[in-house]
């Protein structure tokens, strides 16, 4: 390609671009606040809409820009370009049309956007740390005080867990630990939206398995426990589990005392008192023990008699669905209790029965489990399992349901979701819109904040369907019509919905459009899963948190070693934010260079 070939087609890119901003319907809509990033956003749809691949390997041959980092200022660097290719051919600069936003201007209002909805960024890292609440964080201040000093900047709250009371005791324990802390947080609520669930499984019966620790050579390491209470307490001790025992007989026992029994399976077995807490007793055994409803209790000491009681109130056991690759799977219209012989389980969403088809595909458990629609006759969808791990895949309760291929015509916000947001507003610095699919789910949002009286609150739009990515321009121009918003990308159910193999590409082009309108970022789902719910993280885990300093914000679910995960994602994010921002590499020194003999 010659120079003028080269300099013919950036001038036609860049007039298109250009006359596609001007004359885009929605830019008239949009919030001061994001008035050029609108513009900007529009320059950048319009150029890559082009095959340009043959235009960067000419302009990398001169030694200009390959128009490779562009998104925040899409038109300030086609000037440049041009105007470099242009004294390069010897040509007189062209009159260039002015851009709404310069390097420095876009990181800028990109900074700016990220403060407004995370807070101040912190003094070792650009990337903000988000945390996803579990049901504790409203027993006390404790663990949020210990997140705060770890490096947490927002406080996730998922509602589709807990209730109104919880999550507002969350906050209060928020505050309290902001206080003791001198660190400020800020606060996200996630609607649960219309997901599909898997609904509610059959008890197997009541029982308890009382199970000592044992180590490689069958030495017992730490003895079973259990809290045995009088009927009335139903208060559960250092999460230990708790059964009640009828009758009077236990504030007559001591430490030291002994309890007969005969398991369910007639074994003879022993439990011995080694505290009390009030009318409670806490007891040991080093043998396996199964426990069931009325199982008789005969309290001994010293061989002599004390009295005899019986267990109540033993919970119930759920199994899991075990599937494997073959099987059949019935979801079901009717809300009754899932069973496996046949597996059957109940379908949250009725829409699905509805529009689903035969052939169609479903997968179940963020993609642990996938299947074919064999048929669908409007109150049961028969689904063949055509995928699981080896050895089979385990379904219970609460799981999600992904019909990829099937279009579903549900507003985003359902009856819940709207009382939820009734109950919180005024209370929260964001509202994170689950299950976005069109600008029409945004701007229902935007009404009933106007309504409510809240629309300064952030919004955040979590894409996490194929429609959501299919139509993120025009969602992220009718979210720009609000003062401040944000995108997460919950890459567990993106991935399901647009193909594991494609999630890569699929989250790189949001990140690009997101940059262009400079809305800030929030990297979504798994991050370091390992490490909070087990105490360590994998390499892929490692390098998945590193790449999160591509976003603005990198977000952790809940686990028992969160804090821990907290303080081990810090350090990734102070290390990976001096070599890069955005997509940009920055080059500071680098020890190894150092160290060659230079």
């Amino acid at each position: 390609m010659d120079d003028n070939d080269l300099l013919h087609r950036l001038r036609r890119l860049r007039e298109q671009a250009v006359d596609f901003s001007e004359e885009h319907p929605d830019r008239g809509n949009i919030h001061p606040n994001h008035v050029l990033s609108a513009q900007n956003l529009l320059h950048y749809l319009a150029l890559r809409s082009h095959e340009l691949r043959d235009v960067q390997l000419a302009l990398i041959e001169r030694g200009l820009s390959s128009l490779g980092i562009l998104e925040a200022h899409t038109l300030a660097t086609l000037n440049s370009v041009i105007a470099a290719l242009e004294c390069l051919h010897g040509c007189t600069p062209s009159v260039a049309p002015i851009a709404p936003i310069h390097v420095t201007e876009s990181q800028q209002l990109l900074e700016q956007a990220s403060c407004s909805l995370f807070g101040k960024r912190p003094n070792q890292r650009e990337a903000r740390i988000m945390v996803t609440m579990p049901t504790e964080a409203a027993d006390g201040h404790k663990l949020l005080s210990d997140l705060l000093e770890a490096g947490m900047d927002v406080m996730r709250i998922n509602c589709a867990h807990d209730n109104a009371d919880t999550w507002q005791q969350m906050i209060g324990n928020l505050r309290l630990a902001e206080s003791q802390t001198h660190t400020l947080c800020k606060t996200q609520l996630d609607l649960a939206g219309p997901k599909l669930r898997t609904g509610a499984l059959g008890a197997a019966g009541r029982v308890l398995k009382l199970k000592p620790v044992r180590d490689l050579f069958g030495q017992v390491q730490t003895p079973a426990r259990v809290w045995l209470i009088p009927p009335g307490d139903d208060a559960v001790i250092h999460d230990i589990p708790s059964l009640t025992v009828s009758g009077d007989v236990l504030a007559e026992t001591r430490i030291g005392d002994s309890i007969l029994l005969n398991d369910t399976r007639e074994a003879n077995r022993e439990l011995t008192i080694v505290a009390e807490h009030q009318h409670a007793r806490l007891v040991e055994t080093n043998q396996t023990i199964y426990l069931v409803e009325d199982t008789p209790l005969f309290f001994m000491r010293n061989g002599d008699k004390l009295g005899k009681g019986r267990l109540t109130d033993v919970h119930e056991v759920t199994l899991p669905l075990v599937l494997q690759c073959g099987d059949y799977l019935t979801l079901t219209r009717e809300n009754k209790p899932g069973s496996s012989s046949p597996a059957r389980i109940h379908c949250t969403l009725e829409q699905a029965f509805d529009v689903v088809q035969a052939g169609q595909p479903v997968w179940l458990d963020d993609g642990k489990i996938g299947g074919i629609v064999e048929h669908n006759d409007g109150a049961e969808i028969l689904v063949r399992i055509t995928q699981t791990p080896p050895g089979g895949a385990k379904l219970r309760a609460e799981k999600g349901i992904n019909f990829p291929d099937t279009i579903f015509e549900l507003p985003a916000l359902t009856a819940k979701d709207l009382a939820d947001l009734e109950t919180m507003a005024g209370k929260v610095d964001m509202v994170a819109l689950s299950f976005v699919r069109s600008p029409q789910d945004v701007a229902d949002l935007q009404q009933h904040f106007q309504r409510l009286g809240i629309p300064e609150t952030g919004i955040i739009l979590k894409i996490e369907n194929r429609a959501a990515f299919e139509n993120l321009p025009a969602i992220l121009l009718t979210a720009m019509r609000s003062p401040h918003i944000g995108v997460m990308i919950a890459r567990g159910d993106l991935a399901v919905e647009v193909g594991f193999e494609r999630l890569s590409e699929v989250q790189e082009e949001i990140l690009w459009l997101c940059e262009a309108a400079h809305i800030p970022v929030i990297w979504a789902t798994q991050i370091l899963e390992g490490m909070a719910k087990k105490g360590a993280p994998s390499r892929a885990e490692v390098s998945d948190a590193a790449m999160s300093i591509r976003a603005e914000c990198a977000m952790l679910n809940k686990g028992p070693n969160i804090v821990e995960t907290v303080r081990f994602l810090d350090g990734i994010l102070q290390r990976m934010g001096n070599h890069y921002h955005k997509r940009r590499l920055m080059m500071r020194p680098l020890s190894v260079c150092r160290n060659a003999g230079l």
